[in-house]
């Protein structure tokens, strides 16, 4: 059991330090875009708050290891096969996570296309999960918990993260911090996973 505490204090410390923090700027750097492209003006529009990081893109998509927090029936994660995913990790205590969450609900309601999966990093169970979704009345976008915070370990701590794949499973791009899902260059960069309409 001590091994359980030490861990899920680490997970805890972790999610802590990256919410509400932009990527370290070496990173984005790394994965630049080309000057003067639309992915370029929304990494420099969204300088210090996130930016779009194409550092991984081909990578398969994790097991998602979640679960319902009003049955505790586990994901099938063969529900996605054939469709594109933005995969956002949130939490009810991190402020950016909360305050994208209806643009995510709005997003999921007009890209019918796209599979908007919300998966909680919440510790504290799957009362404040379902509290949360019934307070805001979501009817889009489903409540989903990442009980053993697995996915929070696998993509480097720091919350809100949205990774989004393409219709095979494969990473396009991915996002550590808060981003406007309303804003239209947003809207063209989760484009470019979306098969032609």
């Amino acid at each position: 059991m001590p091994r359980l505490s030490l861990t899920l204090s680490t997970a805890l410390m972790l999610l802590l330090a990256g919410c509400d923090r932009a990527a370290p700027d070496a990173a984005q750097e790394s994965a630049a875009p080309p000057a003067g492209s639309p992915q370029a003006a929304l990494a420099a529009k969204s300088k210090g708050v996130a930016a779009i990081d194409r550092s991984h893109a081909g990578k398969p998509m994790p097991a998602l290891q979640l679960i319902n927090p009003a049955s505790q029936e586990p994901f099938d994660q063969a529900t996605l096969a054939g469709k594109p995913v933005l995969l956002n990790l949130w939490a009810t205590w991190c402020a950016p996570c909360v305050k994208e969450m209806p643009l995510l609900e709005a997003l999921a309601g007009e890209e019918r296309r796209l599979k908007v999966l919300t998966a909680s990093q919440d510790l504290g169970g799957a009362d404040k999960v379902l509290t949360y979704f019934e307070k805001e009345r979501f009817q889009r976008i489903e409540p989903w918990l990442d009980k053993e915070g697995e996915l929070g370990f696998h993509f480097g701590g720091g919350l809100p993260v949205s990774v989004l794949y393409d219709a095979q499973g494969k990473e396009v791009w991915r996002v550590t911090g808060d981003l406007d899902w309303a804003d239209p260059q947003v809207r063209g960069a989760i484009g470019e996973a979306l098969p032609a309409a």
